[in-house]
């Protein structure tokens, strides 16, 4: 099986969340760096036009969205904490809160002037500026309730005591990590590594959590160009799907997106419908034909 291709970006958090289970998992990937936001007309041509990052591909499977990548992850490398459904209860309330009202918190109430230097300092300042305007924009299209930034910095502080509270063992859930350590991993990432928040520091046991989690690294990447990328997905052949099932919209040309933000949808023929997965059958002259993997949790598929 060949290594899978992350599209992604050294400063996006989920991309470090998937990055840190490659390292956890033990597999070597192929890196592709992309730029922060779109235009990114080569990774385009592999989605569609979903706009989230990250991105995995295997040939001319994609995967979007962090839940189907971690899938794919567990299923390399024989980690099936890491599959949400496969989960407790517990752990999926944790981690639907976690990746959503968490992350969002992190990013709104720790994303100061200091982030916007640090993306010109790592690209340029126009870059930084059209950054944050993309940014301005997504969140006027969001659907979920937007936060003050005192809001969500007294909400993590809060999350920061919760965390510090479970943590009488090693990981949130036991002894050994699960799919709940790097869904709260990656938000406080963002908080403490990238902007060196001071908030962090009265959290020993989360510290500790985070340097452990930290030192599984990031697997054995090498780099791949975005078109050698796109060349891998235009010589393989999707992996085959069965079609049957009772979804009404099976074989009908169909529309995907995130129902939370970043909502711009994917157009494509509904070709496979399981109870936590959706995909898609996508065609153009780049890549040839594409079977693009989304979760069903998260997002809503209707006909155009």
């Amino acid at each position: 099986m060949a290594d899978l291709i992350l599209h992604h970006y050294p400063m996006s958090p989920f991309s470090e969340k998937v990055r840190a289970m490659l390292g956890y998992a033990g597999l070597g990937w192929q890196s592709v760096t992309v730029r922060e936001m779109p235009p990114r007309p080569n990774l385009e041509a592999l989605t569609g036009g979903y706009r989230k990052i990250p991105v995995a591909q295997d040939g001319a499977d994609v995967f979007c969205d962090t839940r189907v990548i971690a899938r794919e992850i567990a299923a390399r490398g024989n980690r099936p904490e890491l599959v949400l459904e496969h989960s407790s209860e517990a752990v999926q309330a944790f981690v639907r809160e976690a990746d959503l009202e968490i992350f969002l918190a992190c990013v709104i109430g720790f994303s100061g002037p200091g982030m916007m230097v640090k993306l010109a300092k790592r690209t340029s300042t126009l870059n930084a500026l059209r950054f944050l305007k993309d940014r301005v924009s997504i969140g006027r299209t969001a659907r979920v309730s937007a936060m003050k930034p005192k809001q969500a910095r007294a909400k993590i502080r809060e999350h920061l005591e919760r965390l510090e509270g479970m943590l009488e063992r090693d990981f949130l859930f036991g002894d050994t990590p699960c799919i709940a350590d790097f869904s709260a991993y990656h938000g406080l990432w963002y908080v403490r590594d990238l902007a060196e928040h001071l908030v962090m520091k009265g959290y020993p046991s989360v510290n500790a959590w985070m340097d452990r989690i930290e030192a599984f690294g990031h697997g054995a990447a090498r780099e791949l160009s975005q078109e050698t990328a796109l060349a891998k997905a235009r010589d393989a052949e999707p992996r085959p799907v069965n079609m049957k099932g009772e979804d009404p919209l099976l074989g009908k040309q169909v529309s995907i997106a995130p129902d939370d933000y970043a909502r711009d949808p994917v157009v494509g023929t509904l070709v496979a419908s399981s109870a936590n997965e959706s995909i898609l059958r996508l065609e153009n002259d780049d890549t040839g034909v594409l079977h693009l993997h989304f979760p069903k949790e998260g997002f809503r598929v209707w006909e155009p």
